[in-house]
């Protein structure tokens, strides 16, 4: 199992969204006077307080659960290849909520800053893409070695 290389591509994909659900994302600097506002996947921490905003949260532990599932389906192929397409979708939606969100909400009250954080699902995406292309090359191997049986 931890031997294939697309195991491997998802225990970084794995790791990389854990990270990115550890962190801070963003933080907005007001323009006037005022504490910055902090943005995590759960929400935003502004003035001592935390405003919850989970959807990012829910999708990067979505993603999370598909890939570290994912990781133990070596024998199902093609729900692994899947599961790798699903993980990508999911980080593409997060990735166009963080953009909907910097420029609609943080772009008319301050200067916002991102995080290294926010590149983790782009990082994630990489890593199941190629995954999912060791996958789907496995499987061609398989079904070439069927026809010469």
């Amino acid at each position: 199992m931890i031997q294939r290389k697309q195991t491997i591509f998802l225990l970084l994909a794995l790791l990389a969204i854990v990270v990115c659900l550890c962190l801070p994302i963003g933080e907005m600097e007001p323009k006037g006077m005022g504490m910055p506002v902090v943005w995590y996947n759960l929400g935003f921490y502004r003035d001592q307080a935390f405003q919850a905003r989970p959807l990012p949260f829910a999708d990067l532990v979505v993603t999370g659960v598909l890939t570290f599932v994912s990781i133990f389906l070596y024998k199902k192929r093609r729900l692994q290849a899947k599961m790798c397409t699903a993980g990508m979708v999911l980080c593409l939606a997060w990735l166009a909520y963080y953009s909907f969100v910097v420029f609609n909400e943080f772009q008319t009250n301050g200067t916002f800053h991102f995080q290294f954080a926010a590149c983790l699902p782009f990082v994630a995406f990489v890593l199941l893409f190629m995954a999912r292309q060791g996958v789907v090359a496995d499987e061609k191997l398989v079904r070439s070695m069927d026809r010469i049986r």
